[in-house]
């Protein structure tokens, strides 16, 4: 195909690969329900096949079977500079198609749109940097420090065949690496009044997945039992479930409120202890939902699980709550879960990870800001911390700091954040050329 030209560098065979790297990749069904049967490999051959159409040589890894990762370097043109880490996961939460108005691992391209599960989160981001990294190839192209490419298994469960892998048996592969970039940021967000913010993520609350127990006197359902283990869990649920976290704020938070505030022309010092964030919340409009779930610590009841028979009172009952956890939070999370659970409840982590935060005035923030504003000169880049969680968290213990950087114009109305694990999840194809665009700038000079 004929090296035609576009704007900023990027050419038509670029754009048109980072299309169908992102359709072919959403037809290989990598579905993860958590339960040890996915199966990325035939993704992860897909992707190494393309790095080494470029001449870039892939690492295939394995934990088990079928459970496998990409890792590539590619060398950049300082040696004294540290390396960037660019990190994208092959699986996917399931989908169900009878509730899809298009079948979810179809990939199709239809009006303007790729169609299917992953195209937000995250095949989309894989494709644009493998059209990124072939490009390159293709046109002689170096980045300014060593750019390693992580295509990483497990992530929608506990990431142990992925990136917790990879970070506890293979760092070598990741010497050099200071800093990160992957998921969920520099998207399109539409504020309102043509407002058009680009959250940069520069933190992630930590996750406490936990589980509790209740024991009790087993029975006849007949019978008075005051020490009804259904009944003391019951009791200790919903006091999670009603309870009202304090605010805490962290740098990254108060960041985000303090350029959300300027931007919205609202005067207010949020470096003030007597702030009242609800209120500055309030005045935000539809901008206040990036940053209003990561205010303050979180728990969330989600499964329960007692008895065998209606008749029969059991002698214990589990339910798990889904806790998530500011940067510097953790202390205050254990008290006051023993608070809630009582002493007839007891819990344990089903699943836990670190908190983490990423500097806002650092020279990589920078470079992604001007990527940008360079692309979108009416836009604007704002920090934020995410909710959740993504494999930044595992990749943090090799010291590496991660921040959210995916980038996609999006058209109002399109409701990124709904479609993460949600049903109809698409991709504008105007949004991936974006992308490529943004991340053929900001790595080349990062």
């Amino acid at each position: 195909m004929a090296e035609k030209e576009h704007a900023f560098g990027v050419n038509q065979q670029a754009l048109d690969e980072v299309v169908r790297f992102t359709s072919d990749l959403i037809r290989i069904d990598t579905s993860n329900a958590g339960d040890g049967t996915c199966q990325e490999r035939p993704a992860a051959e897909y992707v190494a096949e393309r790095l080494a159409e470029a001449g870039i040589e892939p690492t295939l890894l394995e934990r088990s079977k079928g459970r496998t990762n990409v890792v590539a370097r590619i060398e950049g043109t300082d040696p004294a500079a540290d390396a960037l880490l660019v990190h994208g996961h092959l699986d996917v939460v399931p989908a169900e198609p009878a509730d899809w108005s298009v079948h979810p691992f179809s990939g199709e391209v239809r009006d303007g749109v790729v169609w299917g599960r992953g195209a937000i989160d995250m095949k989309n981001m894989d494709a644009m940097v493998l059209a990124t990294v072939r490009l390159w190839a293709r046109t002689g192209v170096r980045p300014r420090r060593d750019i390693v490419l992580a295509f990483t298994a497990d992530e929608e469960a506990s990431a142990e065949d992925g990136s917790g892998f990879l970070a506890d048996h293979h760092p070598e592969l990741f010497e050099g690496c200071t800093e990160g970039i992957s998921e969920s940021g520099a998207f399109t967000f539409h504020a309102g009044g043509g407002m058009q913010l680009y959250p940069i993520a520069a933190g992630e609350r930590g996750t406490a997945w936990l589980k509790l127990t209740a024991r009790g006197r087993a029975g006849h359902g007949s019978k008075v039992n005051p020490d009804n283990a259904v009944s003391r869990l019951a009791a200790a649920v919903a006091r999670i479930g009603a309870h009202e976290w304090p605010v805490r704020l962290t740098p990254t938070v108060r960041a985000a409120l303090r350029e959300l505030a300027a931007l919205h022309a609202i005067e207010v010092n949020v470096a003030s202890p007597d702030l009242d964030v609800d209120a500055l919340l309030g005045k935000l409009g539809p901008s206040a939902k990036l940053v209003e779930p990561t205010v303050r610590n979180s728990a969330n009841p989600t499964m329960l699980s007692a008895g065998y028979k209606v008749n029969v009172i059991p002698g214990s009952a589990v339910a798990y709550v889904d806790g998530r956890v500011v940067p510097g939070g953790e202390a205050e999370f254990r008290t006051t879960m023993d608070e809630l659970t009582g002493p007839e409840v007891s819990w344990d982590y089903h699943h836990g990870e670190v908190a983490l935060q990423a500097p806002v005035d650092s020279p990589t923030y920078a470079a992604m800001r001007a990527a940008i504003e360079r692309f979108d000169p009416d836009g604007h880049v704002v920090p934020y911390c995410m909710s959740g969680g993504t494999d930044a968290k595992q990749f943090s213990r090799l010291g590496i700091t991660g921040y959210g950087f995916s980038p996609l114009k999006l058209p109002e109305g399109f409701d990124y954040q709904a479609l993460f694990h949600g049903v109809d999840e698409c991709v504008p194809v105007e949004g991936l050329h974006f992308g490529v665009r943004v991340l053929d700038h900001f790595l080349r000079v990062a």
